[in-house]
């Protein structure tokens, strides 16, 4: 009788080299490289071009694969103008939408190869924060600001939201961010990508539906809630009362506790200072110190293994950076995408179905009874 893991908690899907998350101690390897020091001495660029190829590049490998990017930024006209006719829907709708509509106009679509899924990675790595930011800019009735050839990944992303160029330090804050998203093993976006090109779908496929899965508040919506209980508490002397009568009401405080982590998030430790910095860079200490407050009403809980997550601090980041909160989730998937395109590959790689079981709880061998000899229907449960 095979046995039932409800979730699949615990079933090990496939063999990767993508990350390595170790929960109890709180460790988190991309292609075997530290996240602390990818995140403190690498660019988003150079951690996109790790995760995709498997070594760290050398210099000319990295200005190719920059310059690859930097050309890959523009979207067809008629994806602009599918952005227009959905404008008013949420921005992780448009963007599964986006996606979706580019399908149309790459001319690898249907080559499943790897060779073509890295071109097509690259070319969705630097597309997705175009749909992003120009459906921003075109939902306020402004327009389309396009990509700077001039500017990185990070910056050009703030040049196309805002129309102006960033502080370097608001860049690199972003850049940061961008890489502690970039790759995080088989959760549910990833697992959902890996099962559509399972099938031996495209791509652009897999990535829509990771778009869908990473929409869910279970998922990607964590750092939406946190900002706004941040909100809710105004200010550091309200923030005890309030996480008190939200535990004494039995409710979830936001940004506590994840799946995988018993330990503290590695990731939510490198955010921390930079949510402290561009508060302070920005005038507007209050947001970091709420938090600073909240997660010290919450220590007791550490001894459970409910630590802040990434979520916590990643909310606070991108909202002094002026960026609403519709649009915490849109880059989120920002900084996914060479990490899904690299569960993509390895999934084709192992060419193989995934076909899991379900376990029927329903009756058995009912007599069927012709339409005009059935009695009312049974009351729904």
């Amino acid at each position: 009788m095979p046995t039932k893991n409800t979730g699949l908690k615990g079933v090990v899907l496939a063999e990767t080299q993508a990350s390595f998350i170790d929960g109890e101690k709180g460790k988190l390897l991309y292609r075997g490289y530290r996240i602390e020091d990818l995140a403190t001495k690498s660019t988003f660029e150079e951690v996109a071009f790790l995760l995709l190829y498997g070594h760290l590049p050398t210099r000319a490998e990295l200005d190719e694969f920059d310059a690859a990017l930097r050309a890959s930024r523009s979207i067809p006209d008629e994806v602009v103008q599918v952005i227009r006719l959905v404008k008013h829907a949420h921005p992780m709708d448009v963007l599964r939408t986006g996606v979706s509509a580019l399908a149309a106009f790459d001319p690898e679509v249907n080559d499943v190869s790897e060779p073509a899924t890295l071109r097509k990675g690259i070319r969705l790595t630097a597309q997705v924060p175009t749909i992003v930011a120009y459906h921003h800019r075109i939902r306020q009735g402004l327009d389309p600001v396009p990509p700077n050839p001039n500017l990185g990944h990070a910056a050009n992303f703030l040049w196309m939201l805002f129309g102006e160029e960033p502080h370097p330090e608001d860049a690199r804050t972003l850049d940061v961010d961008f890489i502690l998203h970039a790759e995080h093993g088989a959760n549910a976006s990833a697992f959902a990508a890996r099962v559509v090109v399972s099938t031996m779908s495209d791509l652009h496929s897999a990535i829509v539906a990771a778009i869908g899965a990473l929409k869910g508040p279970w998922h990607g919506g964590a750092a939406e809630a946190v900002m706004r209980m941040a909100e809710e508490i105004g200010s550091p002397d309200r923030a005890e009362a309030y996480v008190r009568e939200r535990l004494a009401r039995g409710e979830r405080v936001m940004g506590f506790g994840h799946r995988v982590y018993k330990a503290e998030d590695p990731r939510a430790k490198l955010l921390r200072p930079l949510a402290r910095e561009v508060a302070e860079r920005r005038h507007q200490p209050h947001w970091f110190q709420i938090l600073q407050k909240v997660e010290e009403v919450m220590k007791p809980y550490q001894e459970r293994g409910i630590y802040v997550n990434v979520d916590f601090y990643a909310g606070v980041v991108y909202y002094l950076l002026g960026i609403p909160e519709d649009l915490f989730v849109p880059i989120f998937a920002i900084g996914r995408v060479p990490g899904w395109v690299l569960q993509c590959i390895e999934q084709y790689r192992d060419a193989v179905l995934i076909r899991p079981l379900l376990e029927y709880v329903g009756p058995m061998d009912l007599e069927y009874v012709p339409i005009d000899q059935r009695g009312p229907a049974p009351a729904r449960a």
